[in-house]
């Protein structure tokens, strides 16, 4: 069943709850809600038809400052939660909010499996590469060596990449913006949303407290050009401040190449964002210093949704059996009378 569409006018104040916003100064969720709350409004979706879930966590707060349905739930369990939701309710536009540490640590298992079963959810994951909640301990997607309140000598663990995580997951769309691109994070909002199945949103987050300054070699002016490597599907995937660098295939290993004398545009690998395989190369690009990192889209592709597939079952169900009736469930079988 597809979400019901509206022919209401909204604006973004009808997406603003009266919820004072209690973040720390200057972190970078303010301008993920702030995009949310621009964008709602030109989706097409009856207010009352909207439906944030969250986990635990700083960004967890965000069902309370967005005007619509929300659900604070439980550490790490918004996808299952979530999941019901739309199952019972398929005609919703269902979002889940999180953290690289409720998403990706005691929340892993429930994100793999909402990924695999594609029900038309999407998930918004903030990586801020710390636990902020908890005062500044090194989470998930920390890097190798971070120094933390919880590893004063370096982290030893190898994070997780969310990228490569949900497309070996089974996830139909993924993709990467930044808190501080607010009219790119808007467009993948939409995106998101456009998607039918499970879509997968990583959003480079600010922690400005615990994790100052974590990706600013992908938003400080000076350096982003040469850092981020934009994504447009069907385009050379060049970068650099003068548009002088791709990424070119050497049999299956990317390579980084200057476009000049040895090498042309044509030789610049072209995105496809149907393509499995180079979805997968970008993802692993994020943590090796000898790469941009990807942002935009890297993977959309189509699929049967899991709530349409049961939908389907059931309605097979009561063609061949009839609806029946609970109290009939309840006789049948074997039955006792207590006296």
């Amino acid at each position: 069943m597809a979400e019901t569409k509206t022919t209401k006018t909204y604006t973004r104040q009808d997406f603003t709850s009266d919820q004072a916003v209690r973040w720390c100064p200057g972190c970078g969720d303010y301008a993920i809600l702030a995009q949310t709350q621009k964008v709602f409004p030109d989706l097409g979706v009856d207010k009352e038809n909207f439906v944030f879930i969250s986990g635990i966590g700083c960004s967890s707060r965000f069902p309370y400052y967005m005007d619509t349905y929300g659900f604070h739930t439980i550490h790490g369990r918004a996808p299952a939660i979530a999941s019901g939701v739309k199952l019972a309710n398929p005609e919703l536009s269902v979002w889940v909010v999180t953290g690289d540490g409720d998403g990706l640590s005691i929340g892993g298992n429930h994100t793999i499996h909402l990924l695999r079963r594609n029900l038309d959810i999407n998930v918004m994951l903030f990586n801020n590469r710390i636990y902020g909640l908890t005062k500044g301990q090194y989470s998930p997607t920390s890097e190798v060596g971070k120094v933390t309140k919880s590893t004063p000598m370096g982290s030893l663990d190898r994070p997780f990449n969310p990228l490569t995580l949900s497309l070996g997951a089974g996830a139909t769309f993924v993709s990467r913006t930044i808190d501080k691109e607010t009219k790119h994070l808007q467009d993948m909002i939409k995106r998101s949303h456009n998607h039918k199945g499970t879509s997968f949103m990583e959003i480079y987050q600010n922690c400005n407290i615990f994790n100052d300054g974590a990706f600013s070699p992908l938003t400080d002016r000076e350096t982003k050009l040469e850092t981020v490597l934009w994504l447009e599907n069907n385009s050379p995937m060049i970068f650099g401040a003068e548009k002088n660098k791709g990424i070119r295939l050497e049999g299956n290993t990317p390579k980084v190449i200057e476009i000049g004398d040895k090498w042309s545009i044509d030789d610049v690998l072209v995105h496809d964002e149907s393509d499995y395989v180079i979805a997968s190369l970008l993802s692993n690009m994020t943590y090796n210093p000898d790469f941009p990192d990807p942002v935009g889209v890297l993977y959309a592709v189509e699929d049967t949704t899991y709530e349409d597939m049961m939908m389907d079952q059931l309605n097979e169900a009561v063609k061949k059996k009839d609806k029946g009736s609970i109290q009939d469930i309840i006789n049948s079988g074997d039955t006792w009378v207590v006296k």
